[in-house]
């Protein structure tokens, strides 16, 4: 069961990536996705390293000891869709689409984990994924800012 379910988010994500790398914003977007990607591997990498997480079911098992779905395809796309939805609100409203994003995660996580074996949390809770998606998110749009604010300044000269 487990392995249909990655095959099947892996399915939906790859699906999902012509809709969200088009247009005038695939730069932004590209970067958003890559940048997600490398944060999501460092702080995975360092739970399971230290024993927070495991995760028995997982893609390439011989050479991860992450889940590289998740690294690098749902939580990096997931931020692209959080930057476009968010992307011309002021601090409430992405605070709240934040928990849009955060709330669910960390519920689905804690199903999964109950239900499957996908996860297993050792000293880990929904409240740290809820914490760590909501740092990761607003790590990245400030990246997105910073960038978007240089590129202006580069225009600007």
């Amino acid at each position: 069961m487990e392995k249909k379910l990655l095959r099947l988010l892996t399915t939906l994500c790859l699906a999902a990536v012509p809709f969200l790398f088009k247009g005038s914003k695939m730069k932004e977007n590209l970067i958003i996705f890559f940048s997600k990607g490398v944060i999501a591997t460092l702080i995975d990498a360092y739970v399971v390293g230290t024993k927070r997480i495991s995760y028995p079911v997982r893609p390439f098992a011989k050479i991860f000891s992450t889940n590289i779905v998740y690294d690098l395809l749902l939580f990096p796309l997931l931020s692209v869709v959080w930057v476009m939805v968010s992307s011309k609100n002021k601090l409430g409203k992405i605070i709240l689409k934040s928990l849009i994003f955060s709330v669910p995660m960390a519920l689905g996580q804690w199903y999964f984990e109950k239900y499957t074996r996908l996860f297993k949390w050792k000293k880990w809770s929904a409240l740290h994924t809820f914490g760590s998606v909501n740092f990761t998110l607003f790590t990245i749009r400030g990246l997105v800012e910073l960038i978007r604010r240089l590129d202006k300044n580069s225009d600007n000269s």
